[in-house]
């Protein structure tokens, strides 16, 4: 036994661990805090839930460029420098929120930092994925599914810390912890992750590159009806299972937890397996169980019922995430992947976000349980069916076994 976790952590770069670390503490300390800022903001400070609604949309909108600008810069200075940059950043966002809220001062200026520690969020998401790109070639898939791993193990645990830190210490002080969990991050990355040798082409190149291969694009336009899909996670699902079928927040809360318990459990073997098969297998069946498992809250009114939906969504998740993650790595040169994928989440985002406001709409419009998530779901089946039919139009990136999709020829690796 002692042999084989040895194997496992001597299977990728001490980096990789790292990065993985980092995006646990980091998304701990993230969600340590911020998602108690909306509550704050209309119980204590007496701000609409349409303004706080507004300032969310710009919050996610500030974090999809901060992803687009962090993958340019991460190009161009390099994706340890930016990575370390974003998450200062961070940490003085942090510790000013905390300020700000700790000493009442103006919700304008709160507002304000809220949107810069997104914004910081946005610029170290684009340097961790290229790096871990850089890092795992030939094991793309497995990397971005520990990665996503780390995420979600700190995505679970701060929300519970915060609740209970919370109980002990006035609220601005939450932010005080999650500016010292990004201090640690920070000192793992300054110890243990170096900055990859790539190859620089010598063209000018800019924020925009990626929307400028056709290839790429399509693929991103493949990719976008499966983020509306997946938007409907938080927003739409929880007043839908709560105010239509009845669930109390508890059991809502639930779902959350059973998707995040089998991200960790399961992520990592899934990938495993995944990366063995081609890319468009993992595409397909990711898409399409996303699809299904939406679907299926149409349908079922009883809680196991809707657990077993939320089962089906959540492979889903496991299977296209890290496959579209490293076909977007496969597709970009090596020189430009932090533009590609800091394109790839500005796409992701806004799909998202596109989502959820779609789900609003039909919540309130679709005459029954069944249109709603038929209609919600059907982006999914189209995508699905689309990535089964247009596999060669990305070349080798969904070939068997391949790692990087185009030839040495192409000056890509």
């Amino acid at each position: 036994m002692v042999t084989l976790v040895v194997r496992f952590f001597q299977r990728f770069d001490k980096a990789i661990w790292a990065l993985v670390l980092t995006q646990l503490i980091a998304s701990a300390g993230f969600s340590l805090a911020l998602p108690f800022v909306s509550l704050y903001l209309n119980r204590d400070r007496g701000l609409s839930m349409s303004l706080v609604g507004t300032l969310m949309l710009a919050a996610a909108l500030a974090g999809a460029v901060g992803q687009l600008w962090g993958g340019a810069l991460a190009d161009r200075v390099g994706r340890r420098l930016v990575l370390l940059g974003a998450l200062a950043s961070r940490i003085l966002a942090f510790s000013a929120l905390g300020w700000l809220i700790s000493s009442v001062g103006p919700v304008s200026a709160i507002a304000a930092v809220y949107l810069a520690v997104r914004l910081s969020g946005g610029l170290a998401m684009s340097p961790i994925s290229a790096l871990v790109a850089d890092l795992t070639r030939g094991k793309r898939v497995e990397g971005y599914g520990i990665l996503r791993v780390g995420a979600n193990v700190g995505w679970a645990a701060g929300p519970a810390l915060g609740g209970y830190l919370v109980s002990l210490f006035p609220y601005s002080a939450l932010f005080l912890f999650g500016a010292a969990a990004t201090g640690l991050a920070l000192l793992l990355v300054l110890g243990a992750v170096r900055e990859p040798h790539i190859p620089s082409s010598g063209e000018e190149i800019h924020v925009l590159t990626a929307f400028q291969d056709r290839t790429f694009l399509k693929f991103l336009g493949l990719c976008f009806p499966v983020f509306l899909v997946a938007g409907q996670l938080v927003s739409t699902l929880s007043v839908f299972t709560v105010a239509k079928r009845g669930l109390t927040e508890a059991q809502f809360g639930g779902l959350l937890t059973l998707n995040g318990l089998l991200v960790v459990a399961l992520q990592y073997p899934l990938a495993r397996v995944t990366q063995r098969g081609p890319r468009q297998r993992g595409l397909v069946w990711g898409t399409l169980l996303y699809a299904l498992g939406y679907l299926g809250f149409g349908w079922f009114k009883t809680y196991p019922l809707m657990f077993g939906a939320m089962v089906v969504v959540t492979l889903g998740e496991m299977l296209f995430s890290p496959v579209s993650l490293a076909v977007a790595a496969d597709l970009a040169p090596a020189h430009r992947r932090g533009r590609y994928l800091g394109a790839f989440g500005l796409t992701e985002a806004v799909g998202w976000s596109g989502g959820a406001f779609l789900g609003g709409i039909l919540l309130d419009y679709a005459p029954n349980p069944q249109t709603l998530w038929a209609s919600l779901s059907s982006p999914g089946f189209l995508a699905a069916g689309l990535f089964l039919t247009v596999s060669k139009l990305f070349h080798r990136a969904l070939q068997e076994k391949a790692a990087r999709a185009f030839d040495q020829k192409d000056g890509r690796s």
